[in-house]
């Protein structure tokens, strides 16, 4: 094997593309076309990148499986920075078995974290929590222990599991180190200040505090009559009501909720759980209907009773009334949510991942670009969209060395 093949491969893993490129950025063949599209996608020209490595998997010869295989993954990996959450999960997993065959576990790994990732961002969690299962727990190198560890603690913290999430951070952390790329240490900071981030706002009696995912997670063991934002479900203990396919039942649940111990006069109530500019009979008579279907529905958990001004709340087994709500709460909630993690998306990959049309999704970013709160580059569809700051770069890339081995 050349030496600067090999030179070349070991930059790479070290995090330094600049110099695996000043050794091979002049060359053609299939290994150094593969690392040229590494190396671009660590600077961040993924497109560069795809095109180089779909050369090089052209370029190894039939025989060569495990080089085409790795090839595959480096690109499924740029697909997932870049957000094409609709890259055929087929060609990944076919590659992932052919490297697993024929022994390439770290690579056969790294794919599998792959997998696991894109099906955290598209909220399927079982399956990302199976997927992780799959690969076990053998030894891997540091720079794949990162990428495991921060998919465990992206599990953890959607299953609101905050003391799994921040063992998993930790392991990451001390990975990150021993890999000592910057990058990935910079990767797993990012990861680790959502736990020192509000996650959800406690409103009750009037007041609202900001709460970390700790506090949100104790409220699951909580005795109190929770109104749930994010799920759009009443709940105490292990009764859950859920209303999230009746929005105007949850938004006089909500208010009622928000007001105990005190009443929601009529008005009130009609206006924020009809958005009715002025009151007639009509309204009245819709709130008293929609007052009894929610009696109904709440039974389990409170009564609703009339009062001379409206209507008040009343729990049963509990003497709390609490709203968790999200830390920012505004039309497009949710868009500007998964846009946070500073990556561009497709506005395809936004409507997977949120299960919306693409159409609504597409006007919520109009809505939101006009107001400044998001930007897009490209055109057509190649078009991404992303809040500030500039999208991060790939980290987790594991070709490297191994990809020399066909």
């Amino acid at each position: 094997m050349e030496s600067l093949i090999t030179a070349a491969a070991r930059a790479l893993e070290a995090g330094d593309p600049l110099g695996a490129l000043n050794r091979v950025a002049l060359r053609n063949d299939a290994p150094s076309l593969a690392l040229r599209g590494i190396a671009m996608a660590q600077l961040g020209d993924l497109a560069k990148a795809k095109v180089l490595l779909r050369s090089a998997a052209r370029a190894f010869g039939p025989k060569e499986a495990v080089a085409r295989a790795r090839c595959v993954v480096a690109e499924a990996e740029i697909a997932l920075v870049s957000r094409e959450l609709n890259w055929p999960a087929k060609m990944l997993a076919a590659a992932r078995a052919t490297l697993a065959s024929h022994g390439d576990l770290a690579n056969a790994a790294h794919a599998g974290h792959i997998e696991a990732r894109r099906l955290l961002l598209l909220g399927r969690i079982d399956e990302a929590e199976r997927t992780l299962a799959e690969i076990g727990a053998a030894p891997l190198p540091p720079a794949s222990q990162v990428v495991r560890e921060l998919v465990a603690a992206g599990i953890a913290i959607r299953r609101l599991k905050s003391k799994e999430a921040r063992i998993a951070l930790d392991l990451a952390a001390r990975a990150a180190r021993q890999a000592n790329i910057p990058a990935l240490a910079a990767e797993v900071d990012s990861a680790s200040l959502i736990l020192n981030t509000p996650a959800a706002r406690l409103i009750a009696r009037g007041s609202e505090h900001p709460l970390l995912l700790g506090e949100v997670e104790r409220l699951a063991s909580s005795t109190a009559l929770v109104v749930d934002t994010f799920h759009h479900v009443v709940r105490r203990r292990g009764v859950a009501v859920a209303l999230g396919t009746r929005p105007v039942l949850f938004a006089l649940a909500r208010l009622l909720a928000q007001a105990w111990p005190a009443d929601v006069s009529r008005e009130a109530l009609i206006s924020g759980a009809f958005q009715a500019r002025h009151t007639d009979e009509s309204h009245r008579a819709r709130l008293r209907v929609e007052i009894g279907r929610l009696r109904t529905q709440l039974k389990p958990l409170a009564e609703i009773s009339a009062t001379r001004l409206g209507f008040a709340l009343a729990p049963r087994k509990t003497r709390d009334v609490i709203v968790l709500a999200r830390p920012v709460e505004e039309k497009h909630a949710a868009v500007l949510a998964l846009l946070s993690d500073g990556e561009p998306w497709s506005s395809s990959a936004l409507a997977l991942a949120l299960h919306m049309s693409a159409r609504t999704v597409q006007r919520a970013l109009e809505e939101l670009a006009r107001s400044s709160k998001v930007q897009s580059f490209g055109h057509g569809r190649a078009r991404r969209w992303m809040t500030p700051p500039v999208p991060g770069f790939p980290t987790g890339l594991l070709l490297p060395s191994p990809l020399l081995k066909a």
